[in-house]
């Protein structure tokens, strides 16, 4: 073959190549790429959604309360001595009356026994006294003893009447201290920290205090109220409906109580615009200690039948509040909202802006603008990590690092 033939071959060859490769781009690659950018494009960001609900709402005051003992007493001895004995385990439950300490009493035991002993003498000269005045009384009508000596023996009786009333005191004084030297619990609560120590000179001062007795069952909650929420709480109070009162730890992390309003103070607090209201707790199981700071929320009333949704689906600017609604389009739209009470820590109510039944973005929304193609998923397979604080995705590196 020449070696023109040669060249028109490989020309030939190379036509019917290129040929072949431009029909199987034009029928089968093309069209499926055509057909995959689409579905690649609508894949759309991770999100998680939930539908907005129809629920009751408690209106309710949010505060900062103290809880405040009912009652608590100093153990204090009633008369000055030494502390012979005590009784009681600090920490310990003691109900009132329960015998907590002893004073030594001796010096009023010997009083005692001294006074009964003159006691018993007086008597016995009044016993006398009387005798003779009544051997005085029929002598003086035969006219066998003056005037003047019967006088003088009735004297005589009233003067041991008196003596013994006097002794008597005496003696219920003494018994009175010895009765002060068993010292009992005043209240019924939980006893503390003891002050003193056996041995120790005690006394009516509260200087010399034995240990202090709380009552924690029930219990007290103070907090104050706003002004401006004031007519909430009060209206519904004085006609005589019992105000529910929550309250959570410091940290708002556990619910502690339940109880009901009690008191609301008679005045505002010109420099705080706030009124006092006490709550009052059973707190049988001990969770509320005098002194401790709680999260308190009063419930005033009931929203009902509010649209309800998560509050991680609300999104916040300086201007608005907003959350983002998935339509039929597989889409997420921006829709501005009027937030309203909350019902839980993570439930709050929708005043304006939102219906019933409608998907909103509850984890993800971070990564959102108005419009965005969005691919609903369930909340385990959201890679929240890919997501930065400002809503951009991070930048993977070399090794996805």
């Amino acid at each position: 073959m020449s070696a023109t033939k040669k060249v028109l071959a490989s020309l030939a060859i190379a036509a019917a190549l290129g040929a072949g490769a431009w029909y199987g781009y034009t029928h089968y690659y093309a069209p499926k790429a055509a057909a995959e950018k689409p579905a690649q494009r609508m894949r759309g960001i991770a999100v998680r959604t939930e539908a907005a609900a129809r629920e009751d709402v408690e209106l309710s005051i949010l505060a900062l309360g103290t809880v405040t003992a009912n009652q608590t007493s100093q153990v204090v001895s009633q008369i000055q001595g030494y502390l012979t004995e005590i009784l009681f385990k600090e920490g310990d439950y003691v109900k009132k009356g329960d015998l907590l300490a002893r004073v030594d009493t001796r010096a009023a035991e010997a009083s005692l026994k001294q006074y009964t002993g003159t006691l018993a003498q007086v008597k016995a000269n009044l016993t006398n006294a009387k005798s003779t005045l009544a051997r005085y009384q029929k002598l003086f009508k035969t006219d066998s003893v003056s005037k003047q000596t019967l006088d003088a023996q009735i004297a005589q009786v009233e003067a041991y009447e008196g003596n013994i009333r006097s002794v008597q005191g005496q003696i219920d004084s003494a018994k009175v201290t010895i009765g002060y030297g068993q010292i009992k619990a005043p209240i019924s609560g939980y006893i503390g920290i003891r002050g003193v120590d056996v041995g120790n000179l005690v006394g009516p001062s509260a200087s010399s205090a034995i240990a202090t007795i709380t009552e924690t069952s029930p219990i007290s909650v103070i907090f104050s109220v706003p002004q401006s929420k004031l007519a909430d709480a009060v209206a519904p109070f004085r006609a005589g409906e019992k105000l529910a009162v929550h309250v959570r730890d410091q940290d708002n992390s556990k619910e502690l109580a339940s109880g009901f309003v009690t008191a609301i103070d008679n005045q505002v607090d010109t420099a705080t615009g706030t009124v006092r209201v006490k709550a009052q707790f059973e707190n049988a199981d001990g969770a509320l200690f005098p002194n401790q700071f709680v999260n308190v929320r009063l419930v005033y009333g009931t929203l009902k039948d509010a649209v309800v949704i998560s509050s991680s689906a609300i999104q916040t600017t300086s201007s608005s509040q907003y959350v983002f609604v998935v339509k039929d389009d597989g889409k997420a739209y921006k829709r501005v909202i009027t937030q309203g009470p909350s019902k839980t820590t993570t439930r709050v109510a929708v005043t304006r802006g939102l219906r019933e039944g409608e998907q909103i973005v509850t984890v993800g929304a971070d990564s959102l603008s108005d419009g965005t193609p969005v691919n609903i998923v369930q909340e385990t397979k959201i890679d929240t990590s890919s997501i930065n604080p400002a809503g951009n995705k991070r930048r993977r590196g070399p090794g996805g690092r």
